[in-house]
């Protein structure tokens, strides 16, 4: 592997636009977890009390997904080859609270949660996280990140 290779500019491209994408994640965790009133007033009382419901180990493996997401991020800016492992724990995060969530382990999912919005969010959540993993890899492979 090269020592230091030059990114180019789509690989800053995807970093900053990662960046932005998991910052709202983050932002979504923290203004829910701490049950922010204008923040959560879009969500009807129903939802809003599905979250707060969630069993603890649900929301480790949420808090994985976020975290995990927003930090690989970081490290794509700041080209550290932990943004695969930062990213690998954030699919698994990720993995965990859906199925959690879809097998009712999160307890009874809203029917407004289940409608056709969130079904895609959930889908653009999933094809993000598996292509930051793969873009993530792919950099490490050219030498865009270093230890």
């Amino acid at each position: 592997m090269n020592a230091y290779v030059k990114p180019t500019a789509i690989y800053w491209i995807v970093a900053a636009v990662a960046l932005l994408w998991n910052s709202f994640g983050a932002f979504d965790y923290v203004m829910t977890k701490t049950e922010n009133a204008a923040y959560l007033a879009q969500f009807t009382q129903e939802q809003r009390d599905y979250f707060r419901h969630f069993p603890t180990w649900t929301t480790i493996f949420w808090a994985l997904g976020v975290w995990g997401a927003f930090l690989g991020s970081v490290a794509l800016l700041i080209r550290k080859r932990w943004a695969v492992t930062a990213f690998s724990v954030s699919l698994l995060g990720l993995a965990i609270s859906t199925f959690a969530q879809f097998t009712g382990l999160t307890g009874v999912m809203p029917d407004s949660i289940k409608n056709g919005p969130m079904i895609l969010m959930n889908f653009a959540i999933w094809s993000i996280a598996l292509f930051l993993l793969w873009w993530s890899v792919r950099a490490r492979r050219q030498g865009f990140l270093r230890d």
